[in-house]
């Protein structure tokens, strides 16, 4: 068995784990379902703000492997995927003030080949190890061969990127879609829209400012707004207290998931309401997305809101607001859309693409 380093890292948190695979087994990255899924050895979740570099956490890592495996770890590979652009196999972390080259971290490491990709490029590379198990089908279709694939993520942000077909199977690339403009489609968006301009004196609202654990945030405070006395005791006292929490850090609320639980709970139309709206200017966006792309091979939705509100994900509001197109609605019929279940998408896609860099080097 060969040995892999995959990372996730981010502002907030670096995620590390550890693959094996057979050491005779390294196809292209063919279509998803068709490749071998690494085995995990071990995750562990570091704070990245607590460390001046990747270099120190990995270390610690790799010590923490070495004594869970009782024996000297020596990964073949390693590939991070980085919350940020990454050009020429460098990214620069500002809000963590860390420059990372994996020329360096190779040297550093002593680790022969390091990669750095985009976050949302490695989750892309990702799909394509999942497994039915780690999906959910909210539109079936078939598959075409050789299509392009899309993936739309909300969590934090809003991720988007796409793989097309390369000489070695698919190839992966991350998009900045999140930052376009959110285009109203209902006069309660239309108000949204302008509540988001005011409340932050800005000229234009990018999709991501709705569509993001923000936006659900966002979508509730101005539904709030509009009708106070509609607000449950339990969301008003949370709701204050969250309020209190800004700009400081750690929080203890996270209103996005308070509002989230309430409307799955079904006992407050207030979070109901602002979860519907969240679930149709998603479906919208993914639609747009579609369009652009005409992803025959499929649409994955990744990112940590779907898989957690799943059940509001498969009501049908997301699929209508998805199709909803005018005349070029039947043209999306034919897209397969899933839900990613498995929320070590980005890890396996990184440690998938740290597998092909040996592949294709050896």
């Amino acid at each position: 068995m060969a040995t892999f380093l995959a990372g996730d890292i981010g502002g907030t948190k670096t995620i590390l784990s550890l693959f094996e695979v057979p050491t005779d087994h390294n196809p292209p990255f063919s279509a998803p379902g068709a490749m071998p899924k690494p085995t995990p050895v071990l995750k562990k979740t570091f704070p990245s703000r607590e460390y001046t570099d990747l270099y120190p956490v990995v270390n610690e890592f790799l010590a923490i492997a070495q004594e869970h495996q009782g024996a000297p770890i020596s990964p073949e590979a390693a590939c991070f995927g980085i919350a940020g652009p990454v050009i020429d196999n460098s990214s620069e972390l500002t809000n963590l003030g860390w420059f990372l080259r994996a020329e360096t971290l190779s040297d550093d490491l002593n680790i022969p080949h390091v990669s750095l990709l985009n976050d949302f490029a490695a989750t892309g590379y990702g799909v394509l190890g999942l497994t039915a198990e780690d999906i959910y089908t909210l539109q079936a279709a078939d598959a075409v061969p050789n299509a392009p694939i899309a993936i739309i993520g909300a969590g934090t942000g809003l991720g988007q990127g796409f793989l097309i077909p390369h000489v070695n199977g698919y190839r992966s690339y991350p998009s900045e879609g999140g930052h376009s403009d959110f285009a109203p489609r209902s006069e309660l968006e239309f108000q949204l829209q302008h509540y988001l301009i005011e409340r932050y004196n800005i000229d234009r609202v990018s999709v991501e400012r709705v569509v993001s654990g923000m936006g659900i945030a966002s979508i509730y405070q101005f539904l709030r707004g509009r009708s106070p006395e509609r607000e449950s005791e339990a969301l008003k006292q949370l709701y204050h207290h969250w309020e209190q929490q800004i700009g400081h850090e750690p929080k203890t609320i996270d209103l996005s998931a308070e509002v989230s639980k309430a409307a799955i709970a079904g006992d407050d139309p207030l979070c109901e309401e602002a979860m519907n709206l969240f679930v149709d200017a998603y479906g919208a966006e993914a639609g747009n997305l579609a369009l652009k792309l005409l992803p025959y091979g499929g649409l994955y939705i990744a990112g940590g809101i779907a898989a957690k509100n799943l059940l509001l994900m498969k009501s049908g509001r997301f699929i209508r607001s998805f199709a909803q197109k005018g005349r070029v609605s039947p043209l999306l019929k034919q897209v397969p859309i899933h839900i990613v279940l498995n929320q070590d998408v980005g890890l396996l896609g990184a440690a998938l693409y740290a597998i092909q860099e040996v592949s294709t080097t050896a």
